[in-house]
């Protein structure tokens, strides 16, 4: 149904006809879901996909996120300063694979007879663009819209921008750890003051962003903050036994960090980075 991008970690729409259009649909119904309900979901799209539910017009700019390398390819033809036509060798025609099938597509009426000039580039970029984003998806997507809009339609969608949409469903990009901080809870013998409350915070707040986010999703099951910030959200730690070669653990349905009483900042650095870098969650596929 998607396909997934390792380096943005974005989903997208398949341009593939086997799927059925019951399942976009459902797909929709459960981002739907999530605003109704206030939860979020781990399971990000590009903002073209907000903007596309909201009736907003698409650009090439929109295809920085979906396809990086053909955008940094269209800007790149779009600046060329010499011969377009005899360096490129383009005709007006898109190539895509569907299972393990090379598809040509004509852009326009006759377009595999129509070369790729400096004078008409723009053109190509524009329809090609539209294509990919809109053309080659409308089926699956216009599923999707509809379960979307089943639960989430009407005039009070329009008083969102495609960005705040985004983070309904996804939470804020975010992290804010001193307001984590300040609004976490302590159990089962420790207080704020507790020397290795004291270690954790200040390996936390050591941390690269990377492993920050890292962190948020082995406590919480997610690496996206909610939509009111890291002092919305309800974090506990609780002491688990005395200083041990045990890992933390953590409930991520409650939010809870299970952190043993470990002795040294050294010590606790140590086990937190193990457990943090060879964390699994759930996740919507």
């Amino acid at each position: 149904m998607f396909s997934y991008d390792d380096d943005t970690r974005l989903f997208w729409f398949k341009a593939s006809g086997l799927d059925l259009d019951t399942e976009y649909e459902l797909v929709g119904i459960v981002l739907g879901l999530a605003i109704y309900n206030g939860h979020i979901l781990e399971f990000r799209f590009p903002m073209v996909t907000y903007k596309k539910l909201m009736g907003h017009p698409i650009s090439i700019h929109d295809l920085q996120e979906v396809a990086p390398e053909l955008y940094k390819g269209f800007n790149d033809l779009m600046h060329y300063e010499g011969d377009v036509e005899t360096n490129f060798g383009l005709n007006f025609q898109v190539s895509y694979e569907v299972l393990g099938e090379v598809l040509t597509v004509d852009l326009i009426e006759n377009g595999s007879e129509i070369a790729v000039t400096n004078d008409n580039r723009g053109t190509y970029v524009d329809l090609y663009t539209r294509f990919l984003l809109e053309t080659s998806i409308e089926r699956q997507f216009n599923a999707f819209k509809r379960g979307f809009h089943r639960l989430c339609g009407g005039p009070v969608l329009q008083l969102f921008r495609p960005e705040e949409l985004e983070q309904l469903i996804c939470g804020s990009p975010v992290l804010d750890f001193e307001a984590l901080e300040r609004n976490t809870q302590y159990d089962d013998g420790y207080t704020k003051d507790s020397p290795t409350i004291c270690n954790f915070w200040k390996v936390v707040h050591g941390l690269t962003e990377e492993q920050k986010k890292k962190l948020l999703f082995f406590a919480t099951g997610s690496d996206r903050v909610p939509i009111k910030g890291l002092s919305n959200l309800p974090f506990v730690i609780s002491r688990n036994g005395p200083d041990s070669d045990r890992l933390p653990t953590a409930h991520t349905c409650f939010n809870h960090l299970l952190l043993p009483e470990y002795a040294t900042e050294k010590t606790l650095h140590g086990r937190l980075i193990t457990a943090i870098n060879n964390a699994e969650g759930f996740g919507l596929m």
